[in-house]
C-alpha cells in the first residue's frame, strides 16, 4: 500500500496508455497517487483523469517552470477551484532558480499568493524548490501556518532541518537511486523516517534502472527498496512510514478505495 506522492498522471506522454499505467501501479502496490498540477489550461484535464480512479487524488496550483503561461487572473480562478474542488493540495508551486529567464519576481509573487491559500484552506503546499532552498524558506516563514512537502528534495541536511521545523516533509524520488548522488542517499539513510515521502514524479526524474526511459509509478517500489537498503531495514517497514505519513499530510482515507 504505497503512494506516490508526486506523479503527473495527466499529462500527455501516458495519454497512449494512461490505464495500463494505473495496472501496472496497483500490481506493484502503489495504491494511490497525488497528482499536482502545472498551470491553469490543465486543471480541467487533470479533474478528468482522476475522477477515473478512486487512488487518483488531484492537487492544483501554478508551476514556476511554466511561469509564461500564468496570469493574474490565474490566481482568482485557482481561489474558485480550490473552494470547489476541495483537492487535497495546492499545488505544484514553488521558485525554480535554476532556468534561465524565470524572472525571480514574478515567480515569487504567484508562489506566495499560493502559499496565502494554502494558509486560508488549511491545504498542504506541494513544492518545487531547485537552487531556490532557502528562498522557499523564507516564503514559508513570511507566510505562517503552513504545511507541506518540498519534492524532489536535493537541498542540504541544515536546509532540510530547517523544513522540518516549519512543518515541510521532504519527497525522495529516482535521483536517490543513483550511488553518485552521495549527499541526498547519506539523507535518505539517517533523516528522521517521520519526515519522508516517496514520490516518482513520473514521467520526469527515472530512477537507475530506467535511465532515459519514461518514468511511471510502479517504479516507486525501487525507490523503496533503495531507500530501505540505505536506511538497512525492511521495505515492508519504509513502506508502512512512508504511507502513514502520505495519509496524514495529505488527509487520505486510511484505506484505498477498492
Amino acid at each position: 500500500m504505497l503512494v506516490d506522492t508526486h506523479c503527473h498522471l495527466d499529462v500527455d506522454e501516458f495519454e497512449p496508455d494512461r490505464a495500463q499505467v494505473i495496472a501496472r501501479a496497483r500490481a506493484a502496490g502503489v495504491t494511490r497517487q497525488i497528482v499536482p498540477a502545472i498551470d491553469a489550461a490543465g486543471w480541467p484535464g487533470l479533474k478528468a483523469v482522476c475522477a477515473e480512479d478512486a487512488g487518483l487524488f488531484p492537487a492544483f496550483g501554478l508551476h514556476p517552470v511554466l511561469l509564461v503561461s500564468h496570469r493574474e487572473e490565474h490566481l482568482r480562478e485557482l481561489r474558485e477551484w480550490l473552494e470547489r474542488e476541495r483537492p487535497v493540495a495546492v499545488g505544484e508551486c514553488g521558485l525554480d532558480h535554476f532556468i534561465e529567464g524565470l524572472d525571480p519576481a514574478t515567480q515569487l509573487h504567484y508562489f506566495d499568493a499560493q502559499l496565502r491559500m494554502a494558509r486560508d484552506f488549511d491545504l498542504p503546499v506541494i513544492v518545487h524548490a531547485r537552487r531556490a532552498v532557502d528562498q522557499v524558506l523564507s516564503a514559508i516563514r513570511r507566510i505562517g501556518g503552513l504545511r507541506g512537502v518540498v519534492h524532489s528534495f536535493s537541498g542540504s541536511r541544515q536546509q532540510a532541518g530547517q523544513l522540518w521545523e516549519n512543518g515541510f516533509l521532504l519527497g525522495l524520488g529516482g535521483p536517490v537511486t543513483y550511488p553518485r548522488a552521495n549527499r541526498l542517499r547519506t539523507l535518505a539513510a539517517d533523516m528522521p523516517i517521520e519526515w519522508l515521502l516517496l514520490e516518482t514524479d513520473a514521467p520526469d526524474q527515472p530512477g537507475a534502472c530506467h535511465r532515459g526511459q519514461r518514468n511511471e509509478p510502479a517504479h516507486l517500489v525501487e525507490i523503496l527498496e533503495a531507500i530501505a537498503e540505505l536506511r538497512g531495514i525492511a521495505p515492508a517497514e519504509l513502506a508502512a512510514a512512508t504511507t502513514a505519513n502520505a495519509e496524514r499530510l495529505f488527509r487520505l482515507p486510511t484505506r484505498p478505495a477498492a
